[in-house]
């Protein structure tokens, strides 16, 4: 043999000695659904390099072929058994309809798969609270697809709040209006806010939780649904959260305002020039004891005028963000930031809301001590 056949056997052993290796830090994943999400999470795992996509699975196997393209080495397939069977699968990500979520993720997980679910975790809390006790007495990872949480703006929100530098929490008011697409299954509630609730969730510290929400909606287009609704969340702290969602709006309006006792910050995210913007002002309370009798009947309160500033944010696809998050709770084995503990939360929050719907904004208590 040549010395140029040795030196290329020896690459070609070197290839597959890095392979091998390359396959064993990364994770076998299947998407099931090739519908509206299902290709943005094709794309992302793909692209990423703690995971190796094995399998799509659609109803529609042809569709799902069309997801792949014409060249990938990846097997479609509308046989779901197939894709639990193989026993490279380490993961599945569920972006089907969410009546179908408890019975496409509880087989995932009875598989011994680790599971992401896309939005909301299940059709009803009842169906998400067996997702949850499934998982976690098999020791297996269940993540809720909450994408908004992993943008850099909210990741940026999160430390802000979290870090206490906009002080104690006042309110939280967050704005998701445009013109359409009027939901045929779910009114906008179910459609829009589970967007604000996951951030909402996501941001307030582990001490703070909402407690009891009221909701009003209208339908004034008569489509069998609101297409109009406001939350308001009270905390537990006594701060409040307020939510509007609106199919109706001629405009569309994506903005959340954190107001603290130091700080204020609004978060557009239709702004690319400036999607967030931190304000040095507010109002400054003087307590009784620290002033003299004689200025008592003076007003107390004080308003503060300071600087704007505009924090630098990272930029980064956020469902790539949320991918390399589902791998690394994999590799920890410790619970996502966004687990299924938060999507239950978010299901609580929507099951009393719309009950506050039936009963003309009745405030309806939620689930205690769901952090």
């Amino acid at each position: 043999m040549s010395a140029a056949q040795v030196t290329s056997a020896a690459d070609v052993a070197d290839r597959k000695r890095n392979a091998r290796r390359e396959d064993a830090r990364t994770l076998g994943v299947a998407v099931v659904g090739a519908g509206y999400w299902g290709p943005n999470l094709v794309r992302n795992f793909q692209s990423s390099p703690n995971f190796r996509l094995r399998w799509v699975c659609d109803l529609d196997v042809d569709r799902a072929r069309r997801v792949l393209g014409g060249y990938s080495t990846v097997r479609a397939t509308s046989d779901y058994s197939q894709v639990l069977a193989d026993p490279e699968v380490d993961a599945v990500a569920v972006a089907t309809p969410a009546g179908t979520h408890l019975e496409v993720a509880l087989a995932a997980v009875r598989a011994g798969k680790h599971v992401l679910v896309e939005k909301p975790l299940a059709a009803t809390y009842a169906d998400g609270a067996r997702l949850v006790e499934e998982a976690a007495g098999r020791g297996l990872t269940l993540m809720c697809d909450h994408t908004y949480c992993y943008t850099p703006a909210v990741a940026r929100i999160r430390e802000l709040v979290r870090s206490g530098e906009l002080g104690e929490i006042h309110f939280v008011d967050s704005v998701r209006i445009n013109l359409g697409l009027v939901q045929k299954d779910i009114d906008v509630l179910w459609d829009l806010a589970p967007h604000d609730l996951s951030i909402l969730d996501f941001i307030l510290p582990d001490s703070v939780e909402p407690v009891a929400v009221a909701a009003h909606g209208a339908d004034p287009i008569g489509a069998g649904r609101a297409c109009v609704t406001y939350l308001t969340l009270q905390l537990s702290s006594g701060a409040i959260a307020h939510v509007h969602v609106n199919w109706l709006s001629p405009t569309k309006v994506r903005t959340t305002m954190v107001g603290g006792a130091k700080r204020t910050l609004i978060w557009d995210d239709l702004n690319p020039s400036q999607r967030l913007a931190v304000f040095d002002r507010g109002v400054d309370l003087t307590a009784p004891q620290d002033i003299g009798v004689s200025e008592r009947r003076e007003m107390l309160v004080s308003y503060r005028t300071g600087d704007m500033v505009a924090p630098a944010l990272k930029e980064k696809e956020a469902l790539r963000a949320m991918v390399d998050e589902f791998a690394a709770a994999i590799a920890e084995g410790r619970p996502a930031l966004t687990d299924g503990r938060a999507g239950l939360r978010v299901l609580d929050i929507l099951e009393a809301a719309s009950r506050s719907l039936e009963f003309r904004g009745a405030v309806v208590g939620l689930r205690a001590g769901g952090r």
